[in-house]
């Protein structure tokens, strides 16, 4: 028989219960590793909403007299703090603008995914029979087809633009937030609370943005800061392609793309948007399993 008391609080030496003190429990509700990954967002977030006050340089100027400078702690100029590109181009300028562009695609790219899988679950939820086969045929397809390869159709065929990509990074991932808005408006049918409000004379417009919705926007948001990074990953790995941000733009994909060619002269090229892109995934993903802890009630 399993003893379902609850866990007595520790006692000191005397046999009196020890209160933790407030640092132990903002650790315990805050952990170290989450307040980092929340740091580093917000030190990216204000990098990409100053990016124009941030940045020494213009990140297209060229200075071919200090080409493939070293950064500071290579023993380069103040200058220059990350160095400079083949074309005297200050890297960390660069880098500010990189991550201004790569945060927006990714932000607008994981918004539009929520946003297009959130109402075709809704319609599969609420319509129901054909309606409903289709929108599931059309999440096993995108489910099965390698995004990748959807990608690469897109830009061959429609040339390449930066709302156009904006819109395609959007398709990446629609899947599952379409899978999870029909689940649980399903289940939010089940309840009753979603047919009793319908009962009373409510538009489906009011019954799914006012009722269900909110209802389920948390488990929407742990899926959008899960979906994010890979965004971010899809974007890079397009943009390291050459299919991605093209010339004059720059991204952080794009900047460890031209990067790559220098990597035995000049490292600092690619290295400081490589580790941009490790620390800004990982930072997120970890918010994301985070916010599930906490929002998930079948993990309390």
């Amino acid at each position: 028989m399993t003893d379902t008391t609850a866990p007595l609080p520790q006692a000191d030496v005397h046999g009196e219960p020890t209160a933790r003190s407030p640092l132990a429990r903002f650790f315990e509700n805050w952990p170290p590793s989450v307040l980092l990954a929340l740091g580093w967002v917000a030190l990216m977030l204000v990098i990409a909403i100053g990016a124009d006050h941030i940045a020494p340089y213009s990140f297209t100027g060229m200075d071919l007299t200090s080409r493939l400078s070293p950064p500071v702690f290579m023993g380069g100029s103040w200058s220059h703090l990350l160095g400079t590109d083949e074309l005297g181009r200050d890297v960390f300028s660069r880098l500010v603008q990189s991550i201004r562009m790569s945060l927006l695609i990714a932000f607008f790219g994981t918004l539009i995914a929520a946003t297009l899988g959130t109402s075709l679950g809704f319609l599969a939820a609420h319509f129901r029979g054909k309606v409903e086969a289709l929108v599931l045929m059309l999440i096993d397809f995108q489910a099965s087809m390698p995004f990748l390869i959807i990608a690469l159709a897109v830009l061959a065929f429609f040339g390449n633009s930066l709302p156009l990509f904006i819109v395609l990074m959007g398709f990446n991932g629609w899947e599952r937030y379409a899978r999870i808005a029909r689940g649980l408006t399903i289940s939010a049918h089940e309840q009753g609370y979603a047919s009793a409000v319908r009962q009373l004379g409510a538009s489906p417009w009011r019954t799914y943005g006012h009722h269900i919705l909110p209802n389920i926007a948390s488990t929407l948001i742990v899926s959008m800061t899960l979906s994010f990074p890979e965004t971010i990953l899809m974007e890079s790995g397009l943009s390291f392609l050459g299919l991605g941000v093209q010339p004059p733009m720059t991204s952080l994909g794009n900047m460890v793309g031209y990067g790559r060619e220098y990597i035995t002269r000049a490292a600092w090229i690619m290295l400081s948007p490589a580790l941009v892109i490790v620390l800004t995934t990982l930072s997120i993903s970890m918010i994301g399993d985070w916010l599930r802890d906490r929002l998930d009630p079948t993990l309390q």
